[in-house]
């Protein structure tokens, strides 16, 4: 294709988000890049189906941290092209296979207009796969994923999907929440969502210390917009 598969956005002088405008909005998700003093850190890789790695800009020889919030074929799609793979020691063995199960890529393969242009000639949704991308370093609530400079706490934030986790600057208040919250439609009734386990994601949400949240979708948002959503999502639903 003549343009870019990837859209790049500078959101500061150590984040870059990135995005696949031309896949369905509902497969639409967003990658950040975050450059570190000792390593860098990249959260989610999106559908895989372009390569992702030329686009991010690590130095040679510099650490690359790639940190999936969790395994559904929008943010693990790439996850494959890196050597330093973390994500939640809950789907840990899922990733060394990407089971259509809990990735979900057969929805995508079976999607009306599933991109906008197509990245090559010849290429079909229908033949779209994602790769097996074994973790090297498994994630739980409490662990920190070190850059040097900045280290971000592991939180556990089931609901979503029973792996989601999120990262969290506590010093500097920078949140990461993948799909556990985000400024757009929230979805909590695909097969393995939980609402009761998402109501008290949301109710630790609402008391978390956060300064800016980039999350897997949409746009960013600072504390009193997370809290609306979350408090948003607490009134739509049943439960104490």
């Amino acid at each position: 294709m003549d343009r870019p598969w990837f859209l790049k956005i500078v959101v500061d002088d150590s984040t870059t988000m990135l995005t696949e405008p031309f896949v369905h909005p509902y497969m639409r998700a967003n990658m950040w890049h975050v450059r570190g003093r000792d390593a860098d850190l990249l959260v989610d890789t999106g559908m895989g189906i372009c390569p992702l790695a030329p686009e991010i800009d690590t130095p040679p020889g510099k650490p690359l941290l790639v940190v999936a919030t969790h395994i559904h074929l929008d943010h693990v799609g790439s996850l494959h092209e890196f050597p330093q793979r973390l994500g939640p020691a809950r789907s840990a063995a899922a990733f060394a296979a990407m089971p259509d199960a809990v990735t979900y890529a057969d929805e995508f393969r079976h999607l009306d207009a599933a991109v906008s242009a197509l990245p090559r000639p010849g290429w079909s949704a229908t033949t779209y796969a994602i790769t097996a991308a074994p973790l090297t370093r498994t994630l739980a609530e409490g662990d920190s994923v070190d850059l040097g400079d900045r280290r971000f706490t592991v939180l556990d934030l089931p609901g979503h999907s029973p792996d989601s986790i999120g990262l969290l600057d506590e010093r500097d208040g920078l949140f990461f929440s993948g799909d556990a919250i985000y400024d757009d439609t929230l979805l909590d009734e695909l097969p393995d969502s939980d609402r009761p386990a998402y109501r008290e994601t949301m109710k630790r949400l609402i008391d978390l210390p956060i300064r800016l949240g980039h999350g897997g979708h949409g746009p960013s948002f600072d504390r009193s917009r997370m809290q609306a959503i979350a408090r948003a999502y607490l009134a739509g639903t049943d439960g104490p």
